[in-house]
């Protein structure tokens, strides 16, 4: 009788544990593209000449962009897709297509973090190369709501 309670707890603290992972993926998948929406929109604020182009401020937009999306294809482990739904199965299905993608957005800010952005036609020009791979990604990849 003991033996089945520890098996059925164990059971029970399995799916447990898949459910909080799964939301807690999606929590971070969700702040990590915000950050990368924050960084874009630093660098966006800068090519339109609604703010002053300052170096700094491109070159932690970059460095944001470059890390984070590193760590983002982690997000996703091996398996079936979230139960939940918030991510697209398309995911699953090429793993390394939508690996690819971010590793192309790597190399890319990697390059402009190497030899940044020196003004603002610069940053639309960076901004431009940035956003072709996220679009990219975005129209194979995310859902649409």
């Amino acid at each position: 009788m003991i033996k089945r309670t520890i098996a059925a707890s164990l059971i029970c603290l399995t799916a447990a544990t898949a459910v909080f992972a799964a939301s807690e993926f999606g929590d971070k998948r969700e702040a990590d593209m915000k950050k990368i929406g924050g960084a874009t929109g630093q660098l966006a604020g800068i090519a339109k000449g609604d703010k002053p182009y300052d170096a700094a401020v491109v070159k932690t937009a970059l460095t944001t962009i470059n890390t984070t999306i590193k760590e983002f294809p982690t997000l996703f482990p091996a398996g079936k897709p979230d139960s939940d739904g918030a991510a697209s199965p398309k995911i699953w299905e090429n793993m390394a297509g939508f690996k690819g993608h971010a590793t192309e957005l790597a190399s890319v800010t990697d390059k402009l973090i190497a030899a940044p952005p020196a003004d603002q036609k610069a940053v639309g020009a960076a901004l431009g190369q940035i956003g072709k791979v996220c679009s990219a990604c975005h129209e194979e990849f995310r859902l649409k709501k």
